[in-house]
């Protein structure tokens, strides 16, 4: 605020310098004219009085002559203080109006508003910087989370719209430059409740600039970058940045999991998918030849996926520097037919549309389907506003930057344990994850489920880490219901990590340690359950025991009561 005050200060010195002289001309000119009491008498006006009739009058308020009515020359020196006064405070207030509507007095007030708004935060945060397509789409996920945020982004209208995003809590947001340190100080990088840095913008040496200014001032911060180009990724790598996602890469690597094992590509996508979305179907990728339309970032990450699993690919591509040197390159947008039938579309069995213009995508997949309707169809979608028509098109699967980076962000960031399972669960092969589907489906039903993360520690679960002490829970006792231990809760045990390692599908009988931390997923009410059977004694008590012991003093004394009393008393 001292900085607004200062802008302030300076900008509105030479208005104030001409308020000052005007009220002090008038204030003199009536101290020293003479004028005339009730009785006729010679009067003399003193400073006071003087400095209170101006104040009104120069304020058009106009109470009247005091204390006694004015002579012919001061009332002419009243019509001149009239117009001087008047005229500087129109100055004055123009002045403000003025600085009010200046982009850089505004900048400050709103930078020392984010600053207050940060101060009062108790709450974990994670800093996000850029406020687009995938921003939004992550804040708004972490929001659901209960994870709130500090939104930066150059763009003033973004801003807004962060203001205006209908979440849940208010989410602080600035106008600013992500790349200058400055800004991520302003923004609660120093604050003991900042989680981490998360750069989302569309320029990658932005993002560097801010994976590089994180690692400066706060080393110990969880960072993750947004990058499209292996160079830049490799930069940030050596600064220390801690997870790195090139939505074309994963994409990609995906897309070769699917190729080779469709059920650990279908229990990725479940597991990281928004709760409460359906199963998605089965999806199996054809391994015949296939034609790419557009090479650029995301066609080559595809041509290289496709180039591993040993499948032909025809590259099309309306830049001549694209497919200049490649063997199967043609010129051409993919729109035109004879450009898809020189590609070899109606013997294809897959097409991909990866342009960076969805109208073309469209347009590829459109005229590609009347030659070939039994085409595998991978459709590149840019803005989230085209899903309507996208989702039109029926393709059987839609690649979209922002959500790719959104679902392996919020694993990285929200369930670190989520993110090392299913980098383990790649090593498995599909027989595997198939049974895990079917175990998944009969007892959590065909909607995604919830991840969380539970840690055997005194401050993190004090009932929990407490009986783990004793040897006495297991994985089995955490999916019993506290109110009737009878019925299993719909959780299922993902993984254990101790001592580093990672212990996939815990079975039941499987006793926890102090340190442990365990993986599970489900609906949203055993969840609930769950967190007040591991933090709760009486509750887990009752589980491993059966025993119901009362929780409240007043309780505990009417039950000591009832059982002290003599039988048939």
């Amino acid at each position: 605020m001292n900085g607004a005050l200062f802008l302030a200060l300076r900008r509105m010195r030479a208005p104030l310098l001409v308020l000052i002289a005007s009220y002090a001309i008038s204030i003199l000119g009536l101290v020293l004219i003479p004028g005339r009491d009730g009785q006729g008498l010679p009067w003399q006006m003193g400073f006071f009085h003087a400095f209170y009739f101006v104040s009104y009058t120069a304020t058009t308020i106009g109470f009247g002559e005091v204390p006694h009515a004015f002579t012919d020359t001061q009332r002419l020196w009243v019509t001149f203080t009239i117009y001087l006064t008047v005229v500087a405070w129109f100055y004055a207030l123009g002045k403000i109006i003025a600085l009010t509507q200046e982009p850089a007095f505004r900048q400050v007030l709103a930078r020392a508003r984010l600053q207050r708004k940060v101060r009062r935060m108790r709450e974990p945060f994670y800093i996000v910087c850029g406020y687009g397509e995938t921003g939004s789409a992550l804040v708004a996920a972490l929001d659901r989370r209960g994870i709130r945020c500090v939104v930066l982004d150059l763009n003033p209208e973004r801003v807004a719209e962060a203001d205006m995003a209908g979440l849940s809590v208010d989410t602080p947001a600035l106008a600013a430059d992500v790349r200058a340190g400055e800004s991520l100080i302003v923004a609660g990088l120093r604050s003991p409740h900042c989680l981490g840095v998360v750069a989302l913008t569309n320029d990658d040496r932005a993002n560097l600039a801010v994976a590089v200014g994180t690692k400066l001032l706060r080393p110990e911060l969880e960072v993750l970058c947004r990058c499209e180009s292996r160079d830049v990724a490799a930069n940030m790598a050596s600064f220390g940045t801690d997870h790195i996602v090139n939505p074309y890469e994963s994409f990609a690597r995906h897309l070769g999991i699917a190729m080779r094992a469709s059920g650990l590509y279908l229990l990725r996508e479940w597991l990281t998918a928004t709760p409460d979305e359906l199963l998605p179907e089965p999806r199996f990728p054809p391994l015949g030849q296939w034609v790419l339309c557009g090479f650029g970032r995301f066609g080559r990450e595809i041509a290289h996926c496709l180039d591993r699993e040993g499948i032909h690919c025809t590259m099309i591509d309306a830049d001549p520097a694209a497919v200049q040197g490649v063997a199967s390159g043609i010129l051409g947008s993919g729109t035109e037919a004879a450009v898809l039938e020189k590609a070899g579309i109606r013997g294809a069995a897959g097409l991909v549309a990866g342009t960076s213009s969805d109208v073309s995508n469209l347009a590829v997949v459109m005229t590609a389907r009347e030659l070939n309707p039994e085409l595998f169809v991978i459709l590149r979608r840019n803005q989230r506003s085209n899903a309507v028509l996208t989702d039109a098109v029926g393709a059987q699967m839609v690649m979209q930057p922002a959500a790719v980076v959104v679902h392996e962000a919020m694993a990285l960031l929200t369930e670190p344990l989520l993110a090392r399972f299913l980098a383990e669960v790649r090593q498995r092969d599909n027989d595997w994850a198939n049974e895990v589907i079917a175990r998944l489906v009969g007892i959590l039903g065909e909607h995604a489920p919830e991840t969380w993360t539970f840690a055997v520690e005194p401050r993190a679960c004090p009932a929990l880490h407490e009986a783990a002490g004793r040897g006495a829970v297991s994985v089995g006792d955490l999916g019993r219901d506290p109110r009737d231990r009878a019925e299993l809760l719909p959780v299922v045990a993902l993984a254990i990590e101790r001592n580093g390692d990672l212990l996939l599908l815990p079975l039941d009988a499987d006793r926890l340690r102090i340190g442990d931390r365990v993986l599970f997923c489900g609906r949203g009410r055993g969840r609930r359950k769950q967190q007040f059977l591991v933090h709760d004694a009486n509750a887990l008590r009752y589980v491993l025991t059966g025993e119901d012991v009362p929780g409240g003093w007043i309780w505990q004394r009417l039950a000591s009561r009832r059982r002290a009393r003599p039988a048939g008393a």
